[in-house]
């Protein structure tokens, strides 16, 4: 399948999200309220979301959907987009512009078209499973190989034991050069611009993962679950620059 006809309206849809959201952010009045997992959700996720519904209906109307805030429609149709319309609520809602829109386009159920686009920096990575882009210009991983000069990002400390393998991951923060909580999809730009090395996280949903795949691996990096199996759908990710780092990585985190 070629995904290269729906790359046009896969940039319309992020550049109409990122406008919505753009102003909302760093503002005190913008409105948080506590979803039933007690995660915080805003006018931004749930506006941006229904805006981004409607161009698809519009534009493609045999198409499913399925997004984080408004649930899933068609989601056994051929093509079926995968919205997060705010990946990283708590960053966005206390002013940190480490969040980011999380756009994906399945065909007969995986990803081949995602981008990760952060709309306050300006930032669009968009990649196919062949190659990214960064605002237009090819970018690739870093050829980092040891754990020892790498840099590792996740979301949270505390989620690797809840979820996990919590001693394993500490030793693994442990050999690595860098470890920073540079998460949600952020740190995956980062990895797939040449900025980190690896990005873990421990529990993920469809519409956090499905953008990442063709991103990562566009880049030349490698993404699995946790356990090293297919990276969707799954309820953990492990993405790393290099082969041979993310085998080092997998092996760290293992009991």
């Amino acid at each position: 399948m070629n995904p290269a006809p729906y790359r046009e309206f896969l940039l319309e849809l992020a550049a109409a999200s990122g406008d919505f959201i753009r102003p909302l952010f760093g503002r005190h009045d913008v409105g948080v309220e506590l979803k039933a997992d007690q995660t915080p959700v805003t006018l931004a996720d749930r506006g941006a979301e229904e805006l981004l519904r409607r161009m698809i209906a519009q534009k493609f109307p045999s198409h499913g959907v399925i997004g984080e805030e408004l649930g899933r429609d068609r989601p056994e149709a051929e093509f079926v987009w995968v919205l997060d319309p705010v990946d990283g609520t708590k960053a966005f809602v206390t002013g940190v512009p480490l969040f980011g829109t999380l756009i994906a386009l399945l065909h007969e159920g995986q990803p081949v078209l995602g981008c990760i686009h952060q709309p306050v920096l300006r930032q669009l990575l968009v990649g196919d499973g062949v190659s990214t882009q960064l605002n237009g210009q090819t970018v690739r991983t870093r050829p980092t190989a040891q754990l020892a000069d790498a840099t590792l990002l996740t979301c949270d400390w505390l989620s690797p034991a809840v979820h996990q393998n919590g001693p394993a991951f500490d030793r693994l923060c442990r050999s690595v050069r860098l470890a920073r909580t540079w998460g949600d999809c952020y740190g995956y730009l980062l990895l797939a611009s040449g900025w980190a090395d690896v990005c873990l996280d421990p529990i993920m949903n469809p519409w956090d993962i499905a953008a990442l795949v063709p991103v990562i691996r566009g880049a030349g990096g490698v993404i699995t679950d946790w356990q090293g199996g297919p990276a969707y759908p799954a309820t953990s990710t492990v993405a790393a620059a290099t082969p041979q780092l993310h085998a080092a990585v997998l092996a760290a985190l293992r009991p």
